[in-house]
This record gives structure tokens, sequence and C-alpha cells, in this order.
């Protein structure tokens, strides 16, 4: 896997066509990175937006999703790459947006996102790498080509987009729960947006009715048996490990929707 640094993700997409930008379905635009889009742009590629977990979402916020950014001038398909379901719309879509032949495509975008699903969806059973990519760095020296179609090759190593944007998402998605040093605040951050946006989320995941994310902690570790062994208090970071897991698992279960984006567009452009 290509190291999570700008310099080796221009790797990628400078021997790429076309770029697929991978968003979570449940908050695109937390997941998404203006400045890989400037990148892409400022070096002539094509890039189509992939709203990948869209099965996490009912069908009409992602299709909200993807006419916001098709407004916004970008090519977009939503998909469950875990189901591989909408595939061929983004083989198709790659067709539509190409205008050189043969086609490589780059899969990039934040961790966690489901970028390796879909170069594995778009590989396919049957596939085999063609040959190495010239010119990688000594990290990428694994990077081949695989043929996924006629005249259309993708780049098997995923692109990395380091870190930005809000606290919770940097926290979540830059290195696994394993090795957080505590856990506790970016599960209880994100209890907190799981509360706000679906006030069954807990409920629904742990069967627990409170609503205090501490409490919550304090009672998931009680139903697991997870306690310290020196006094017997209740293990919460082992219960925040797991709320974590659970939202990238899609267990805890919630979602941005598209009309609080709209919102407030409507509130700036009322100021100007």
């Amino acid at each position: 896997m290509i190291l999570a640094s700008w310099r080796s993700l221009i790797w990628v997409i400078r021997r790429a066509d076309v770029v697929l930008e991978v968003v979570d379905a449940r908050d695109p635009l937390s997941t998404r990175s203006k400045r890989l889009e400037r990148i892409v742009q400022g070096m002539g590629k094509k890039l189509i937006i992939v709203i990948n977990k869209s099965d996490l979402v009912p069908r009409d916020v992602a299709e909200k999703w993807k006419r916001i950014f098709e407004d916004q001038g970008y090519k977009t398909v939503y998909m469950a790459a875990r189901d591989h379901k909408g595939t061929r719309k983004l083989r198709k879509a790659i067709r539509e947006v190409s205008d050189v032949t043969p086609t490589i495509v780059a899969v990039v975008g934040f961790p966690k996102t489901g970028k390796s699903t879909i170069i594995n969806a778009l590989k396919g059973r049957h596939s085999a790498s063609t040959s190495p990519i010239p010119g990688s760095p000594g990290y990428t020296t694994h990077a081949q080509l695989y043929k996924i179609g006629e005249n259309l090759y993708m780049i098997d190593t995923p692109g990395v987009i380091p870190i930005e944007g809000g606290p919770l998402e940097s926290i979540i998605r830059g290195r696994p729960p394993e090795q957080l040093s505590d856990p506790v605040k970016p599960a209880v951050m994100l209890l907190k947006r799981a509360l706000e946006y679906n006030p069954n989320s807990v409920v629904e995941a742990y069967g627990i009715s409170e609503t205090d994310p501490y409490k919550i902690l304090e009672l998931i570790a009680i139903k697991r048996g997870w306690r310290y062994k020196s006094d017997g208090e209740p293990l919460i970071e082992e219960a925040a490990r797991t709320v974590i897991r659970d939202y990238h698992k899609g267990k805890l279960l919630f979602y941005v929707p598209p009309e609080e984006y709209l919102l407030q567009k409507q509130r700036k452009a009322a100021k100007s």
C-alpha cells in the first residue's frame, strides 16, 4: 500500500488518465478533498466522484448527493462496492469521461472509504495483472496495471489521501482503533454525531437507550464483560474502540442528510 503522503498520491494521479475520488455516502463532504480535486484538474486528468457505501443510506439520499456533485460539474456515480452494486455504471462513467485509448484508472480517497473494495470490484474474479508500473519509487514497487475491460486498465494500488478536515474524521480514519492512545474522545464525538443524525442509532446497534456518550460506553463494556482487573471498573477504552469499528462496519448507522448542505448553501447565498 502506498504511504499516505501527497508525494505518493501525486505519483498515482500522474500515471492515470481518469481518477476516481471515493467518498463515504454517509458523509460525502467530510470525506471529500478539494485539494485533491485541484491537483487532478491541474494535471489535466478526468475526475469521477464515487459515492461508495450507498447501501448504508436511503437511495434518495445517494441520488441527492449525486445531483449536488453533478451541479458542481463533477461526473458522479454512487455504488455499494462490497456487494459489487454499481460496478457496471462506474465502468460506463469511466468510458464516458475518457478521451484517450487505452485508459488508465486510479482509485484515490481517504482511509476507510472503500478504495480497495472498489479496486477488487473493478478487477473482478478473472482479471490478471498485465505489467508492473514503470518508474515507481521504492514503496510502490509492487504496483501493477490490471486490465478491467477493453482498452481499460487500472492501477491496483489505491492512492491514500493524507487525512485532513475535522478532528473526528482525522482521528477515526487516521489510524486503526487499536493504535489510538485515547479512543474515548473520538468515540464520544462519534456517538454524539450518531445520536444527532439518528436518535435510534445506539438502540439499534447496542440495545442501549442511554443518550450520554460516556454512560453508553460504560454500558457497552458492562454488557461485554470488559472490566479492569485491578478495580472491576468498566473498560470503556475497549468499548470506545468497538464503537469506532462499528461505525466503519456500518453497524452504528447514521448519515448526514444532503438537506443540511443545501440549507447552508441557501444561507450563504442570502448573505451575499
